[in-house]
């Protein structure tokens, strides 16, 4: 597909969905940079209504890093048993936080490099975080309704998280990247479906190549 064609379909895309959703936000209930990194950490493989059942518990018991870091590791599984891989993401978040801690003065950090030093945080995590809570926009967090809907519209041929973030990044304006994320992932979850998707109630139908698509 010409790069032009792409880039306009891209730009009409991103007005459709800022007007479905002018206020978009995380799904994650969180109070700042460290509930959201911890809650979004515990959203891989696990819906985020899941995770927000299990946080309030979480951060009433450790409502910090500093408090995490102490906590044992069988206690926070515990906790977060119901989102599951629990034992991997407990490990991860209570190494996270003491990293956090020591290396960063018990504040999450602002920079995509020094995110990704945290176990269990990779770009997605990173970018997630940067956006919402710092307003700072490395790039675009990519998860399955992302790249699903990446494919359909034709902005990537790859099925690889990392280049899918690549071929999306140049298509919108960097302010707007995070915004990107929660579009998508929103437009995915309400129509444009992974085994179903809505076509004839889509706002997008008239631009959307359906790449993908059973007709």
């Amino acid at each position: 597909m010409p790069k032009n064609e792409r880039s306009e379909r891209a730009a009409a895309v991103l007005k459709r969905l800022r007007l479905r959703y002018p206020h978009p936000e995380p799904a994650l209930d969180h109070t700042g940079p460290w509930e959201l990194l911890t809650a979004t950490v515990l959203a891989a493989q696990c819906t985020d209504a899941r995770v927000n059942k299990v946080t309030p518990e979480l951060f009433r018991r450790w409502p910090g890093p500093a408090e995490l870091s102490r906590a044992g590791q069988d206690e926070i599984e515990d906790v977060i048993r119901s989102t599951g891989f629990f034992r991997n993401k407990a490990k991860n978040l209570k190494a996270a936080a003491t990293i956090i801690m020591k290396r960063f003065g018990g504040e999450v950090p602002r920079s995509m490099a020094e995110l990704t030093t945290l176990p269990g945080v990779a770009r997605k995590t990173a970018n997630i975080v940067l956006s919402n809570s710092f307003g700072v926009h490395e790039g675009i967090a990519v998860d399955t309704h992302v790249t699903r809907l990446a494919f359909r519209l034709e902005f990537t041929e790859s099925d690889n998280p990392v280049v899918i973030e690549k071929d999306l990044m140049p298509l919108f304006p960097r302010e707007a990247w995070g915004d990107v994320n929660h579009f998508l992932v929103y437009y995915g979850r309400e129509v444009c479906q992974a085994r179903k998707p809505h076509c004839a109630d889509c706002i997008l139908a008239d631009i959307c190549p359906k790449n993908g698509v059973s007709r």
